[in-house]
C-alpha cells in the first residue's frame, strides 16, 4: 500500500517551527545590515553571532555566542546552529 505524501503549504512550511525553534548563525559585518538594518556600521574584523526565529526573524546580534543560548532559552527556543 502506497503512503500519501502529506504536503505543506509555503505559508505552512513559513511558519513551521515558529515560536519554539531558533537559529544561531554567524555573521559578517557585510551581511549585518542586511538582517539587522537599524544596527550601526561594524567594524569587520569583529565576528558577529546572530539568533533568528525558526520564520527567519531576527532576534538578537552580539559578538558573544553565549549570549544568543541565553536568549534563545530566556525566550524559550530550542536551537540549531546553521553554517
Amino acid at each position: 500500500m502506497k503512503e500519501a505524501n502529506p504536503s505543506l503549504t509555503e505559508s505552512e512550511l513559513a511558519h513551521l517551527g515558529n515560536g519554539e525553534v531558533g537559529y544561531i548563525r554567524k555573521m559578517k559585518s557585510d551581511d549585518v545590515s542586511r538582517c539587522f538594518p537599524e544596527a550601526p556600521d561594524i567594524d569587520p574584523s569583529l565576528d558577529l553571532w546572530a539568533l533568528f526565529g525558526a520564520d527567519g526573524t531576527p532576534i538578537l546580534l552580539t559578538d558573544n555566542r553565549s549570549s544568543t543560548f541565553f536568549k534563545a532559552a530566556e525566550d524559550e527556543l530550542k536551537t540549531v546552529t546553521l553554517h
